[in-house]
């Protein structure tokens, strides 16, 4: 039986793709990100700003996918690998596997590299500068929500919010490559991301569901209350940088505070979490995550499901 990975020499980037480079005299009239994908660009205030402004806040957009794109892979998702592929992990894995953990290290270095690098590209063009945004905020979240919701288990933790991530991400990289209105080098960068992740995301639920077996029945309880909240940490936005482009836009402290308020706060976003979620909640389910008494509410609780199992 073949793996997602076994055919990686031939298929993963950073082992056959080519460098993304920006043309800016064959873009023009295109945008750098989905205006739909940018939340805040609909908020009166910022309707209010001029095109050259508003145009600015959409290139920053893209610098937070691209840095965030840099921080997270390299932070969070290969310091689960990492412990995968150096037999760390607790769990039980045949040579293959831990081989396949090492080719995700691989990818997610390249795909830190390629998304500064183009950040770097279309800075040096548009003359946007691109923010020492580190994502430490976000980062720090994830390691205490990791603490609050397994204690005890902290290794098993970081697993799971790799897991979490690289089966949440899939969904959201397969917004842009088909939209004919975002810059070339940003689509092919995004698509050639997609398709390394489409096969870490098999690679992962693969895993999970392999953990998920070794799993005692009292710590599989545990799991099973812990996942809504990791699921739910790893899609809430980090709005500081968000809050740092509005400054940057011409917006004042409090009206942009006001605006990442009403764009990100409450329920704002609910509905696009529970969609991006889909993946990860089907994986939870073939596992058996369901069956476990009071998962389901728990789920429900969070707002990922209505209060039955997917």
């Amino acid at each position: 039986m073949t793996g997602p990975m076994d055919r990686w020499h031939d298929l993963a980037g950073v082992r056959t793709g080519v460098r993304r480079v920006f043309h800016e005299e064959a873009e023009a009239g295109r945008v750098f990100f989905p205006e739909r994908l940018v939340p805040y660009l609909s908020h009166e205030a910022v309707r209010e700003l001029p095109d050259e402004r508003r145009q600015e806040l959409t290139v920053r957009h893209l610098y937070q996918f691209l840095l965030s794109t840099a921080h997270l892979e390299t932070r969070v998702v290969n310091r689960g690998a990492e412990l995968i592929a150096n037999g760390r992990s607790g769990i039980e894995l045949p040579p293959a596997s831990r081989l396949a953990a090492f080719k995700v290290y691989c990818d997610e270095g390249y795909h830190a590299l390629y998304s500064l690098d183009l950040a770097d590209q279309i800075g040096a063009v548009t003359r946007v500068a691109v923010p020492g945004w580190d994502y430490g905020g976000f980062v720090g979240q994830l390691a205490d929500a990791a603490a609050m919701t397994l204690p005890d288990h902290p290794r098993l933790a970081v697993l799971l919010q790799v897991v979490v991530f690289e089966t949440l991400i899939t969904a959201v990289l397969h917004e842009i490559p088909n939209d004919d209105t975002v810059v070339g080098a940003v689509r092919e960068t995004v698509r050639d991301h997609a398709l390394d992740e489409g096969r870490h995301h098999r690679y992962f639920t693969g895993f999970f569901h392999e953990l998920w077996r070794q799993l005692d029945e009292p710590i599989r309880a545990r799991v099973a209350f812990a996942l809504p909240a990791l699921i739910r940490g790893c899609l809430l936005w980090d709005v500081e940088p968000v809050r740092s482009s509005l400054r940057l836009a011409g917006l004042d402290d409090s009206t942009a505070t006001a605006v990442v308020r009403d764009c990100y706060g409450g329920d704002a976003g609910d509905e696009r979490i529970r969609a991006i979620c889909r993946a990860s909640l089907r994986m939870c389910e073939s596992a058996g995550v369901f069956a476990v008494p009071g998962a389901v509410e728990q789920f429900a609780a969070h707002g990922l499901i209505d209060g039955s199992a997917p």
